[in-house]
């Protein structure tokens, strides 16, 4: 009576549905924000002069990719179930150290020295910057929204002390190259922007340190219990996190060839989160939606496009994008609940 009932018993249980594979999968996840994605591209196409030619579109690109590059640093962070406000100050900080390398008289006899470590100093400034971060969170058990807050207040007042509150105004075509290039006519930064998610999903996906990270905000106590090295994985976001602010950091100089601590990042820290939010990424931790926030941050940039077309001030269109954020977050609640 044994098989029987034991045959019984197994038919009885309920069968999980696999998962679907690879990319599919993933953009089944975000079904939502390619629909909506697909909509207001489809508006766009049909209302909107001159959207579907390549300047309309270079245009978007361009202002979306730093988003999107922090972006991605920002969804490792807050699946760890944190977040970084410091990612605005840090582009600013990486923003107004670059001119001051290539330009110093140090290089005049090797500028070519100049323009490369122009590229990496900053950039591993604020990875340093990141590190001390996540040292905040892990060591003095501070909350990352205050832990974070410190270089969001002193990291800008850094830069502005580096450059005594005078604009950096510069030319130089090798550092330029890098917001104004056009390779095959495409802005430079775009390719970055491209690479940067590529590595971001490969890294979530295929990688152990991307599992550990979900581990980590989906539950901190049992993955250390798991063998998990929370501190360590926590540490890393925000050293990532920093090291993306700062390759942002360099776009938005190079494109406008001069570097102003007061506005370089303003508000890319909400930005970014926002994206993060719109994507799908459970702001409580424990997921990380790359192509979701990838697709969020298109979903924000074009919604600003559209109402800034119609004749609605930038003040408006903020106002519509938090909107957007709140349905978002609302959606996830329900979906939580559910």
């Amino acid at each position: 009576m044994s098989g029987p009932t034991s045959t019984t018993a197994a038919s009885s249980v309920p069968r999980a549905r696999p998962a679907a594979p690879g990319l599919l999968g993933d953009l089944r996840q975000v079904r939502a924000s390619v629909l909506i994605l697909f909509v207001l591209l489809a508006f766009n196409a049909l209302f909107t002069p001159h959207f579907l030619t390549l300047q309309a579109l270079n245009v978007n690109l361009t202002q979306v990719a730093t988003i999107i590059i922090v972006a991605m640093g920002m969804t490792l962070v807050i699946a760890t179930g944190g977040v970084d406000l410091s990612v605005g100050s840090l582009m600013a900080i990486s923003g107004v150290l670059a001119p001051l390398i290539f330009l110093s008289g140090a290089f005049v006899q090797a500028p070519t020295l100049g323009l490369i470590l122009s590229f990496l100093v900053p950039v591993i400034v604020t990875l340093g910057f990141g590190v001390l971060n996540g040292l905040f969170v892990t060591r003095l058990r501070l909350q990352p929204i205050v832990a974070t807050l410190v270089l969001y207040i002193a990291g800008r007042g850094i830069a502005q002390v580096i450059t005594n509150g005078q604009l950096q105004s510069f030319s130089n075509p090798g550092f330029s190259y890098l917001g104004l290039g056009r390779p095959l006519g495409v802005p430079f930064q775009v390719y970055v922007m491209l690479v940067v998610v590529a590595l971001t999903y490969w890294v979530v996906k295929r990688t152990v340190f991307g599992r550990n990270v979900l581990a980590t905000g989906g539950n901190a106590a049992a993955a250390r219990l798991s063998g998990v090295p929370v501190g360590r994985v926590t540490v890393q976001v925000y050293a990532i996190s920093g090291l993306l602010a700062g390759i942002a950091g360099l776009i938005v100089v190079a494109i406008n060839r001069s570097s102003d601590a007061n506005q370089v990042g303003q508000g890319m820290e909400l930005d970014a989160i926002a994206a993060v939010a719109v994507g799908g990424t459970l702001l409580s931790g424990g997921r990380a939606q790359v192509l979701g926030t990838f697709l969020g941050a298109l979903i924000i940039q074009l919604i600003r496009f559209t109402l800034l077309t119609r004749g609605v001030p930038d003040a408006g269109a903020m106002v519509v994008k938090a909107a957007v954020i709140v349905a978002a977050v609302a959606l996830q609640q329900r979906r939580r609940r559910e």
